[in-house]
Formats: structure tokens, C-alpha cells, sequence
């Protein structure tokens, strides 16, 4: 996403917010008369989001899925790093829900249920044989449109695998079409987020005029609790996968990110940061074919600091819209982030449309995307330059492993 558009956005929020403050707090007729003509706007938005969601969505995991398939004729190396990337996943989305869960009560209670009511009779009902009967429907695409999304995940996961399985032409075939699928709808995200200013504004406006400054408090304690959780994250994972699994020192490592970190968080792209992390790489004395393999893999699906994000959004949408977390939701919620976490598009605000399928297991409504959206761009910098730390250090584990596997090897020839 272009700074301009960023700026756009914040602008867009700011003045909204405004708008909304000042009709709260002078109670006037005609500002409030505003900020409900504008709520229609906002909706417009948020449908827009939600049109392109559902398909992108299962055209990018397909692709992801589809692809993964080379990975096994890849053999050890590939399974390190997958293994490693997919516990970070899971690590990340507990990790975001337990920080965001600790710092809501200093977010405003009044703030719950101000941004739109939502039913929540679904959610509080949901048993765990009914969630896992669920996720095999009989129509797939009836639940999307309804509302879930975790059986067309699951779905798209099990063709993809099968494609995985045909013959080189058939899947080539499949796999390329999936993929233009995946870029033109990527194409139609940028040209909504351009709409954003617009749409962020006329959500922002009507909401804050129903609850002034309580909206305002609680999206800063979000940020500062995605902020803190990855903070945590990194060094209760990477550090320490850094320390004690690959037994390297954290000095050298952390100087050796700052490059490809400070290059991710400007561009807030793992992919642009892919020539800054091979040269860490070498400076770590990686060997090349590793780095050469894992980096870019990394930089694919590599995306703990999204997990981060998505989980502690999950628990702050849940509690902005007096949604309850029961036990099956929340399991449901944390596969359903994991999945998708390894599909994250890149393309601005990915990590944010990526969480509506969390969002439909919970039961929390897709509106809340946009809130997300409205005040991304530090989170989305942080956990960019954190999904790169993770890149690093699944190179770094690999490379100590085949090291090892070497060493044996070369003691078993002696």
C-alpha cells in the first residue's frame, strides 16, 4: 500500500473520529444527522470487503496448498522449516489472544456493543461435535455464504491436495489458474483500499458519535496490545529458538535482522525484504543453499507476527461487539487463523480480510474488519518486520540442523 494511501486512510480516520467527537460531545442535532447519513456509506465499504473476501481467500489458499507439493521432494529441509513456521503460527495466535485477553481491562467498556450489535445465539450454542460435524457440510459454498468459511477452507485444502496429486499438465493447469484467479482479485483489493479514506471515514463517524471517546481508547489499547504481544512473541519464540535450538548468540543475529526488518517494515513486505535477508544470511554464515531454499519459503508463508494480530483482533472484536468466547469457538478460531495465517496475501492489509474466517467461527461480524483496517499501518510495519525474524530464524534452525546431519554423516564414514 502506497504511504499516500496510508496517510489517506489515517486522515480519513482522524476526521471521522472528529466528526463523531463532536457530535457526541455537543449533542448537536444537525452533526449527529450527519454522522447516521454517512453510516450507509460505511456499510457500502464494508460490503465491497466482503465481496472480494470469500474468493480471494480460497484462490490463495489453493495456490498456497498446491504449491507446498514440491516441499516433499525437498525432503528434511522442507519439513524443518514448515514444522517450524506452523508451530510459530499456533504460538502466535495464543500468544495474541493471552496478551490482548490481560490488557482489556484498561479498554473502555463503553465502547462494547456501541459499533453494531450482533446475535450471538450461535456461538453461545456451539458444541464441539456440532463445530467439527460443521465443518464437513453437505454444500461447502452454502456455509461460505452463510457465514462460514472454515468448511470452504477445508474444502479448498483437500482439492488442493488432490491437485497435488494429478499429473504435471493437469496441475499446472490448476495451479496457474488458481493463480490469475488470486492476482485479479488482488488487483480489486487495491482498487477498494483506495475507497478506504472514504469508507474508513463514514464508519468512524457514526460510531464515535454513539460512544465518543470510549471507540477512540480501546483501538489504542488494541495497538498497543499487538505491539506488546509481539514483542513477546519474539523473544519467547524466535529468540529462544535462536539461544537454545540453534545455539547461535543474539547479538549477532538481532544486528544481522536490522536491515531486512527496517526494509520489511517501510514496505510492510516480507518479499521486498528477501535480497536484505540473503545478505543476513551470509553475514550469519548460512550456508547458501539453505538460505537460498528456506528465505524465500519463509518469505512465502512465514507468518507468526500475522498470528499475533489475527488472535489478539479475534479476542478485541469478540469483546467490541459483546460476542462470547466459548470453548469450540475459540478452538475453531485458533485452526481457523492457523490455516489461513500460512496464506496471508501480500497485499496491503492481507493479515486484516485474512481473519474473516476466524471472525464467522466466533460469530463476530465481517464489519469489524474495517475497524482493523483503519489503524493497520503500525501494526502491519511490526508484525511484518517480526515475520521476517521468523524467516531468519527458521534459516538459522535449519542450517545448525543439516550441519548436524552432516557431522553425523561424516562420523559415520570415519
Amino acid at each position: 500500500m502506497p504511504l499516500r494511501l496510508h496517510i489517506a486512510i489515517a486522515l480519513g480516520l482522524a476526521a471521522g473520529l472528529a466528526l463523531g467527537l463532536a457530535a457526541s460531545i455537543s449533542g448537536s442535532p444537525a452533526l449527529l444527522l450527519v454522522a447516521d447519513w454517512l453510516e450507509p456509506l460505511g456499510e457500502m465499504f464494508v460490503n465491497l470487503l466482503k465481496m472480494v473476501v470469500l474468493p480471494l481467500i480460497a484462490s490463495v489458499i489453493f495456490v498456497g496448498v498446491s504449491s507446498l507439493g514440491d516441499l516433499r521432494r525437498l525432503g528434511r529441509m522442507g519439513t524443518i522449516t514448515v514444522a517450524f513456521l506452523a508451530t510459530a503460527a499456533i504460538l502466535g495466535v495464543l500468544t495474541g489472544m493471552a496478551i490482548m485477553a490481560l490488557l482489556l481491562p484498561w479498554a473502555s467498556e463503553a465502547a462494547i456493543q456501541t459499533v453494531a450489535p450482533t446475535s450471538v445465539e450461535a456461538t453461545t450454542a456451539l458444541r464441539p461435535v456440532q463445530f467439527l460435524l460443521d465443518l464437513i457440510p453437505s454444500n461447502p459454498f452454502e456455509a461460505a455464504a452463510e457465514g462460514a468459511l472454515l468448511p470452504l477452507i477445508l474444502f479448498t485444502v483437500l482439492v488442493a491436495a488432490a491437485a497435488g496429486a494429478l499429473p504435471q499438465t493437469e496441475r499446472d493447469l490448476l495451479h496457474s489458474l488458481a493463480h490469475a484467479v488470486a492476482a485479479a482479485l488482488i488487483k480489486l483489493v487495491h482498487w477498494i483500499l483506495w475507497l478506504a479514506p472514504v469508507g474508513v471515514f463514514a464508519l468512524a463517524a457514526p460510531v464515535t458519535a454513539r460512544s465518543g471517546w470510549a471507540v477512540l481508547q480501546s483501538l489504542i489499547m488494541f495497538v498497543v496490545a499487538v505491539l506488546v504481544g509481539l514483542i513477546v512473541f519474539v523473544g519467547s519464540v524466535y529468540l529462544a529458538t535462536i539461544k537454545f535450538l540453534a545455539r547461535r548468540r543474539l547479538r549477532p543475529f538481532l544486528r544481522a535482522c536490522m536491515s531486512p526488518q527496517a526494509i520489511s517494515a517501510a514496505a510492510t513486505s516480507s518479499p521486498a525484504a528477501v535480497p536484505a535477508m540473503l545478505e543476513a544470511a551470509d553475514e550469519l554464515i548460512v550456508s547458501r543453499p539453505v538460505a537460498g531454499f528456506v528465505i524465500p519459503l519463509g518469505a512465502g508463508i512465514g507468518r507468526g507476527g500475522s498470528a499475533v494480530f489475527q488472535g489478539a483482533g479475534i479476542v478485541f472484536l469478540a469483546w467490541l461487539y459483546g460476542v462470547p468466547l466459548v470453548a469450540a469457538g475459540i478452538g475453531g478460531a485458533v485452526l481457523a487463523t492457523f490455516i489461513v495465517s500460512f496464506a496471508v496475501a501480500s497485499i496491503p492489509g492481507g493479515s486484516v480480510l485474512s481473519m474473516a474466517p476466524a471472525m464467522s467461527t466466533v460469530g463476530i461480524p465481517l464489519d469489524g474488519l474495517t475497524i482493523l483496517l483503519s489503524v493497520d499501518r503500525i501494526p502491519d510495519m511490526a508484525r511484518t518486520a517480526t515475520n521476517v525474524t521468523g524467516t531468519m530464524t527458521a534459516t538459522v534452525l535449519v542450517d545448525r540442523f543439516e550441519r548436524d546431519v552432516e557431522l553425523l554423516q561424516h562420523e559415520g564414514t570415519t
